[in-house]
């Protein structure tokens, strides 16, 4: 990871080290379902057991939030904020990068670019949106410039929030058959440790996800 935002020049033609300090989640959907519980009930062979209901609705969503992060791909919308530093910004061309986690595919939106200016106690301020765009080919804002009262003396003065939109793999079958699988497994194993000798699934859950989770150079 670098240390700000690097030479513009050579950030054009590389992505590596990503000129982000560090990722926060603000808003994700911890109500939906993705599986139903039609095709839980089926691939657990709980017919006509209602019982379980509220257990496995719950872990059908812990469910797909792992498949969400193995993949970096969101399979309901997930709003995300971004913090950059204060180096070789001000009244040049930025490029902010995205986190690898979250994939152009899935259709990107920008919500703001921010920053906190140089007033006691700092303002964020956010910049108008014809003064940047989101690059789907590098999964990063450019941004025309900053003004020059961006702070000086915050680590990390500039904001970049923004949502990724469901993403069609998740309706692919191998993708939710990868879900199903890990949600049996989670289903037998209750906790942590177990007495009996682990094996991993010859075709199992990576396997199925593979094709779909991106390669980060």
């Amino acid at each position: 990871m670098s240390n700000g935002i690097v030479d513009q020049g050579w950030l054009q033609n590389s992505r590596n080290p990503f000129s982000y300090e560090k990722v926060i989640q603000l808003d994700r959907d911890i109500t939906t379902g993705w599986l139903t519980l039609d095709e839980i009930t089926q691939q657990l062979n709980l017919f006509q057991d209602e019982s379980q209901d509220p257990f496995l609705t719950n872990l059908e969503i812990a469910t797909r939030m792992a498949i969400e992060d193995y993949l970096g791909m969101s399979i309901f919308p997930v709003t995300w904020k971004v913090f950059y530093g204060n180096a070789t910004t001000i009244n040049t061309q930025a490029f902010l990068d995205l986190p690898e986690i979250t994939q152009g595919e899935n259709g990107v939106t920008i919500d703001a670019v921010t920053y906190y200016n140089n007033s006691t106690p700092p303002v964020e301020v956010a910049l108008q949106s014809s003064s940047y765009y989101y690059d789907p080919t590098g999964n990063k804002v450019v941004v025309a410039s900053f003004p020059s009262n961006v702070n000086n003396f915050m680590s990390n003065p500039i904001m970049v929030t923004y949502t990724t939109g469901a993403n069609f793999y998740a309706q692919y079958p191998n993708v939710k058959q990868a879900g199903l699988l890990l949600l049996t497994h989670l289903y037998n194993q209750r906790s942590n440790t177990t007495t009996e000798t682990l094996k991993e699934l010859p075709y199992g859950v990576a396997q199925l996800l593979r094709p779909y989770k991106p390669l980060v150079m």
